[in-house]
């Protein structure tokens, strides 16, 4: 299992002190949080390039683009400009993704079935002829999942965000139920299975039951941890979740904790409590 980090909310900590300044690469830096999370051990970067260029923008794809020394994941909306700023700089992957301008953070999968009838394919096919390898980040609906294998995308990322919003057992279990049919439904049809939203420190233990996945796309958590930790621990201790977990000899084993010391925090430290191994 490998884990792609989305450095997305570094650029809006950045946004918000900084917003239209360029000159001077102001802080926090999306690049140098890139470095480091490499450096920790992520096996990707992921950045969302959002029509409003909200958080990240165009240097920083560029600047990645020349940086990343494992792979550069590009989030996109079908739209002709983004399309072809993504065909001249080459991310390794690109995830396409729907995109609203009123939302704070990607709300649901695509409708690639709607979409398949379009210009999808299209746009597809322009992005693998540069060499860049195309997910869809879809809901867990079988019909979904058939459209998918339709438009000749190597990857489906499956949305976890349901999964992560659940608030009791039987819903969560329902989730991974659903996440689970929806994997092997794309295995089956020979695609490749990613899997991201609303993931952190407490429930990415659960989504490892689902089978076939390769890469988790983890962002605001990753975050907002090393705002405590700093960014390499906070990612080291994403990555001893994962291989805690999904070990090659099956065994499970639970990475060490210590509970961080704050004054009257109620039960919120549980969300910053593991450690590196």
């Amino acid at each position: 299992m490998k884990l792609g980090v989305n450095i997305d909310h570094v650029a809006t900590l950045r946004q918000a002190r900084y917003k239209g300044i360029i000159d001077g690469v102001p802080e926090p830096d999306p690049i140098w949080a890139a470095n480091a999370a490499e450096l920790a051990g992520a096996h990707s970067i992921t950045v969302h390039l959002r029509e409003d260029r909200r958080h990240i923008n165009d240097l920083d794809v560029r600047l990645l683009r020349q940086t990343v020394q494992t792979r550069l994941n590009l989030e996109l909306a079908d739209t002709p400009s983004i399309i072809a700023f993504a065909e001249r700089f080459k991310p390794d992957e690109a995830c396409l993704v729907p995109e609203k301008r009123q939302e704070l953070t990607t709300e649901g999968g695509l409708d690639v079935i709607r979409a398949a009838q379009s210009k999808l394919p299209t746009t597809i096919a322009r992005l693998q002829r540069v060499g860049i390898k195309v997910s869809l980040f879809i809901d867990a609906d079988s019909e979904q999942i058939r459209a998918a294998a339709d438009t000749g995308a190597e990857f489906i990322e499956l949305h976890t965000g349901p999964y992560a919003n659940s608030q009791t057992l039987e819903a969560i279990a329902a989730e991974i139920k659903k996440l689970t049919a929806a994997a092997n439904l794309a295995h089956k049809l020979g695609l490749r299975v990613n899997a991201g939203h609303g993931l952190n420190y407490q429930n990415t233990a659960g989504i490892l039951a689902v089978p076939y996945l390769e890469t988790l796309n983890i962002g605001h958590s990753i975050i907002a941890r090393s705002v405590f930790v700093g960014m390499r621990q906070a990612v080291r201790d994403m990555l001893a979740i994962i291989s805690c977990v999904s070990n090659s000899t099956g065994i499970n084993r639970r990475p060490r904790l210590h509970t961080l010391r704050t004054t009257k925090l109620s039960q919120r430290p549980r969300a910053y409590s593991l450690v590196e191994n």
